[in-house]
């Protein structure tokens, strides 16, 4: 085999091993927008996740807690291919960043941020999203009903450029 060709099967093999790029559900150029509404007791708590984008489809709710240091738990469950099924909670630190936006700190990963593009005003459905697209989620006091706000944050989520069509509902 000649050097030429030696040396592209080891760029291609490399190419192959390279990291996949981020998925991104929104379109960047448009604007992302932050609600305006302000209220870290009404925003604690936990949120049943109605809806999410394909990469947290195994997210099930979203815990905010402003008091202490303040942080976001996550709680995913998490089945393996036996079909046997656990429920895992991991906490994130958050820094604010202003009103309604934080960065998420991550063990040995970037951090990331996220946002409160809406929340309606009995702070019951909220819109979440980040500014890079790589995730969107649809919140919900409740893990069932409320379908005319749901819809009203996939929409707001639209708005905002994001592809509700990748949003799976719960």
């Amino acid at each position: 085999m000649s050097r030429i060709a030696t040396v592209l099967i080891g760029l291609s093999l490399l190419t192959a091993c390279a990291d996949a790029p981020a998925p991104n559900y929104r379109d960047t150029d448009q604007p992302l927008s932050v609600t305006t509404r302000q209220d870290a007791a009404r925003l604690s708590g936990e949120w049943h996740v109605r809806a999410a984008t394909p990469g947290d489809a195994a997210l099930i709710a979203v815990t905010y807690r402003p008091d202490g240091p303040e942080a976001f738990a996550l709680t995913r469950r998490v089945c393996k291919d036996g079909g046997a099924c656990d429920i895992r909670r991991r906490l994130y630190p958050a820094t604010p960043l202003g009103p309604n936006r934080w960065s998420l700190r991550r063990t040995g990963g970037a951090d990331w941020q996220i946002w409160v593009v809406w929340v309606d005003a009995d702070y019951r459905t909220a819109a979440i999203g980040t500014p890079d697209g790589g995730f969107g989620w649809v919140l919900d006091r409740a893990a069932t009903g409320g379908e005319d706000r749901v819809t009203a944050a996939r929409d707001i989520l639209e708005f905002n450029g994001y592809q509700t069509s990748a949003l799976i509902p719960r």
